[in-house]
């Protein structure tokens, strides 16, 4: 299943990860916005978890089929533009891989990412299809990286929650 991919950390425009991983690699990159979701603070580098009771709502395993609707619930009101920050979503952007760089980007995101394979206890995150809004109110199914769920387990209990969503507002404050 090729997807675009929505980065919502270090990948994000601006951001070191961003030229070292994705520059030469991608065809197009827009906002977008993952409805159901928190952010957290890692230190230094964000994990998105699924907001409770969402995780069956729009997470797909890797090979699954899925239908590419956004699930009632979990679309944010209003778009994606800015100020549109709806309570459980995480903004990021969607990224489009080039003609002929998808694989190559997939194993580089998940090696970046410490994503070795589905339910993998070494995983850091897990890649999951889900549903995201683009800046038009559209949905597009794309990879997302969320915190594996040791890691989600931890941050529920002790992390630092970004209220916003917004990585960038996060570490760049105005």
């Amino acid at each position: 299943m090729s997807l675009p991919f929505f980065v919502y950390g270090t990948l994000r425009p601006g951001e070191h990860n961003h030229d070292l991983y994705l520059r030469g690699r991608v065809a197009a990159e827009e906002p977008a916005r993952l409805a159901g979701a928190l952010l957290y603070d890692g230190p230094g580098y964000p994990y998105a978890i699924e907001a409770a009771g969402t995780a069956a709502a729009g997470a797909v395993h890797p090979g699954a089929v899925h239908p590419g609707a956004v699930h009632p619930g979990t679309a944010a009101a209003g778009g994606v533009g800015p100020g549109a920050v709806a309570a459980g979503a995480v903004v990021g952007e969607l990224v489009t891989a080039k003609p002929g760089e998808y694989a190559e980007l997939l194993a580089v995101l998940d090696e970046l990412e410490e994503y070795a394979a589905p339910e993998d206890p070494r995983n850091l995150y897990v890649r999951v299809a889900r549903d995201v809004l683009r800046a038009d109110g559209t949905p597009a199914r794309a990879w997302v990286y969320f915190a594996a769920p040791r890691v989600a387990r931890a941050l529920r209990t002790r992390g630092r929650l970004i209220a916003d969503g917004d990585w960038l507002a996060h570490v760049r404050p105005r």
